[in-house]
């Protein structure tokens, strides 16, 4: 802290650190007063000139003293950077400066002078960065003038806003935001509006009022003409009314550069123009030929565009608007995916473009959406992105992992069930499923583990996810059996056919230890190592169970992912690819173990590591008893290091018991809650 603000400061961090104290020492009955008294005192600090700084200083002990207890500031891993900009600036007085200390406590995290189980640096700095993307007028001088007039409401927001920009390197922050724009953007995600929202700060600020004083970033250019300028005759954000009425005087020539230039676009960032929505729609009518260079089709999906000719016209008509712009991207890849040559999905998207959607799920689908276009044309739209981009399938900040992953899964393999599943949740307000023979109704059932789901999702897990985490919920009941893990069973009868029989586990399900581990390691190589099992690839993906580290090698708890592959990459090493329902698939899990999303051949939306450190993490996998190689072939190298590597990460203590799993509610860190 800086010698010119310590004396300014004195009056205001004494009354800070005197109400810390108290605080720390008060009873937890009496905590709620010494708590208002804190806040109270902080505010008035954080708003001084180096106030932000020197509270920085005492984010651990604020922490540990209780003041986010009984918020959802308490819970650093559920917040959503995208909710921040609204609390600085609509919030009530308390609320801004509780934001404000946990901003200031996730900086402590990212720089690693404070530990939070469940939410590590590089969470805390990923969350950091979109935060700073989404809240650069406070960094910049760069105000509207609504913030001029509010220039000493937003006094305490900018000096704390400010200083995590020069603790975290403010010289390159915007270098910073474009680098992790294109690193979310490799993932291809369903639910993109963050991102959206970060590239449109991204374009303010580069190509304001005051730009000559900003060196923009490689990348971001690409970024933002994909948005606001996709094509020659989009160049200078026009506005899509103006836009639709300039392409009624282009002719055919022109049109087809308009095509393949938005074409080009999207294929090359992921993100969709609202003004390729409108050339879409313009083009269904007056120019369909050009829609396969709209869409940027090769022969596959040129293929299922003529043979489904007017089907394609019709979900283009009901769901491609400016509002679900995103859902033209989806459309393209289902197309090259051939969906619609699955049986039964013609048929059913036939029905669910006319589908009346009951009250319940036109609430929900509303929360998550909007009102600008009707709920079942969301719906449709983000069927589309689903069918043709099952792996950007993400849980949001819900603890629903089980359930984004059948979503995925089906949309993946069995599409045609995924639709009468939605037929049913958005018309029925309910679905059925067999367990044991045994019919279940999510619409007799109480809410699953997950409780509430929040809005933070794409609109078909919107309507699927409270009705799946029911069911799976129920099965887990049925299926317990003190000593045994209900995954046995619960896995194959909750996502389908494909789920391998055979069952292997790394621990005893009633203490959480360790399990004939090395037995364990033997048998997932010999069954998926493809030097060891024959050669024979992965036939259908399975369902496994990871223990997630963070990047310290600390457990953090269960997650639910699938198995996509395991090949040998570019430099020689055989990868195990794999399906995380997190919205950040990269992940730093300790000992050197970093998830890589691209540059080792991943499709978009695939995760993937060397097969021993992915085997390190793993805890529960299924495979098929009567195609198992030869366990005895496996090096010994191979399996000290696998076991060196689990040990010294989530199997360094005692684990908590996965009977819990039964109840992940009553469970410490519950499986589905690892982001």
């Amino acid at each position: 802290m800086t010698n010119i603000h310590t004396e300014e400061l004195a009056p205001s961090l004494a009354r800070f650190e005197a109400a810390l104290e108290r605080l720390e020492q008060a009873p937890p009955f009496a905590k709620s007063n010494h708590r208002s008294r804190l806040l109270d005192t902080a505010e008035r600090l954080l708003r001084k000139p180096g106030g932000a700084e020197a509270a920085y200083q005492y984010a651990e002990r604020f922490d540990a003293a209780g003041v986010f207890e009984g918020s959802d500031w308490n819970f650093p891993a559920r917040l959503q950077a995208g909710l921040v900009p609204r609390t600085l600036a609509e919030g009530e007085r308390w609320i801004v400066t509780l934001e404000c200390l946990s901003q200031l406590r996730i900086l402590a995290i990212s720089e690693r002078k404070l530990t939070r189980i469940g939410f590590s640096a590089e969470q805390a700095g990923h969350f950091l960065k979109e935060l700073l993307a989404l809240t650069l007028e406070y960094v910049f001088d760069h105000q509207t003038e609504a913030a001029r007039v509010s220039a000493a409401a937003t006094q305490l927001p900018r000096n704390v806003v400010r200083f995590v920009a020069d603790v975290i390197g403010y010289d390159t922050l915007l270098e910073q935001l474009v680098e992790e724009i294109w690193r979310l953007l490799r993932q291809r995600p369903i639910r993109i509006e963050p991102i959206k929202m970060m590239i449109t700060k991204l374009a303010i600020y580069c190509y304001g009022d005051q730009r000559e004083n900003i060196i923009i970033p490689a990348g971001a250019e690409r970024l933002i003409s994909s948005l606001f300028s996709p094509s020659p005759a989009s160049v200078g954000d026009p506005g899509t009314s103006f836009y639709a009425e300039r392409l009624t005087t282009l002719d055919s020539q022109a049109l087809g550069e308009e095509a393949g230039a938005c074409a080009r676009s999207m294929h090359d960032t992921g993100l969709v123009s609202a003004y390729h929505a409108v050339l879409i729609r313009y083009l269904v009518k007056e120019n369909p030929e050009l829609l396969i260079s709209a869409l940027g089709l090769s022969s596959t999906g040129t293929d299922s565009l003529l043979t489904y000719r007017d089907l394609v016209h019709a979900l283009i008509e009901k769901a491609v608007y400016p509002e679900t712009n995103q859902s033209v991207l989806g459309l393209s890849s289902m197309l090259e995916r051939a969906v619609l040559h699955f049986p039964g999905v013609a048929s059913s998207l036939w029905r669910q473009i006319n589908l009346p959607l009951t009250p319940a799920t036109q609430t929900r689908l509303i929360a998550s959406c909007g009102s600008e276009q009707p709920p079942d044309v969301y719906l449709l739209a983000g069927l589309l992105s689903m069918l043709g981009q099952p792996l950007g399938v993400g849980q949001g900040d819900n603890p629903t992992c089980q359930s984004a992953r059948a979503l995925s899964w089906w949309a993946c393999s069995d599409p045609d069930y995924l639709l009468q599943l939605l037929a049913w949740a958005g018309r029925d307000d309910g679905i059925l499923m067999t367990f044991r023979g045994q019919q279940i109704s999510s619409a007799f059932l109480p809410a699953g583990a997950s409780g509430q789901v929040g809005s933070d999702l794409d609109p078909v897990s919107m309507v699927l996810v409270p009705h799946l985490d029911r069911v799976y919920a129920e099965m887990c009941r049925l299926a317990h059996k003190a000593g045994e893990d209900p995954h046995l069973h619960v896995n194959p009868e909750f996502h389908g056919w494909q789920v391998g029989r055979g069952f292997a586990i790394a621990v005893d399900v009633i203490h959480g230890n360790l399990h004939k581990y090395e037995e364990f390691i033997r048998l997932f190589y010999a069954c998926y190592h493809t030097s060891y099992n024959g050669g024979n690839p992965v036939i259908h993906p399975q369902p496994v169970g990871l223990a997630v580290t963070d990047s310290l090698a600390r457990f953090v708890g269960w997650h639910a992912i699938t198995l996509l592959r395991v090949t040998i990459d570019q430099t020689g090493e055989t990868r195990v690819y794999f399906f995380n329902p997190n919205n950040d698939s990269g992940q730093d899990l300790g000992n050197d173990v970093v998830v890589s999303t691209n540059g080792f051949g991943e499709v978009y939306g695939e995760s993937s590591l060397p097969i021993a450190e992915f085997t390190s993490r793993l805890y529960l996998f299924h495979y098929d008893p009567l195609e198992v190689g030869n366990q005895t072939q496996i090096p010994p190298q191979d399996i000290q290091l696998i076991t060196k590597l689990g040990k010294e990460s989530w199997a360094a203590k005692k684990i908590p018991a996965l009977d819990d799993l039964v109840a992940p509610t009553q469970h410490p860190v519950p499986p589905q809650q690892i982001k």
